[in-house]
């Protein structure tokens, strides 16, 4: 709810929509460049191994992984914590990607406020 409250009520003008696409240049504050994130499986190779669609996202060659090994292994499936592990934490490495590229987004458009309320002045 404090999201929400921040998102739509209080600060409408500053905080970026959680889906939606980046309103800056990617590279923008990057002198040497940046790392382009690539997806590690098409969408293709994404159908063809029937990944849900919930799974296609940056971590699903670790679903792929998982999933064979879960399948593999069948019914001793304890033998995947290695798998399951790694799965894990691919999906929280992503998860804090997208939070600091939400926090950056969130602080150039309250510099980009400030930037027009000082040359309003």
């Amino acid at each position: 709810m404090g999201n929400y409250i921040a998102t739509y009520i209080t600060h409408p003008d500053t905080m970026p929509k959680s889906d939606g696409k980046p309103t800056f240049d990617p590279m923008y504050g990057f002198p040497n460049g940046r790392k382009i994130r690539e997806m590690p499986l098409s969408e293709e190779d994404m159908m063809a191994f029937k990944i849900p669609y919930d799974r296609r996202d940056y971590c699903a060659h670790k679903y792929m992984e998982l999933h064979e090994c879960k399948r593999r292994h069948y019914p001793f499936m304890l033998k995947c914590a290695h798998e399951r592990h790694q799965y894990n934490e691919c999906y929280v490495e992503d998860y804090v990607i997208r939070m600091k590229e939400y926090e950056r987004e969130r602080r150039l458009l309250e510099r980009e406020k400030r930037i027009q309320q000082a040359a309003a002045a």
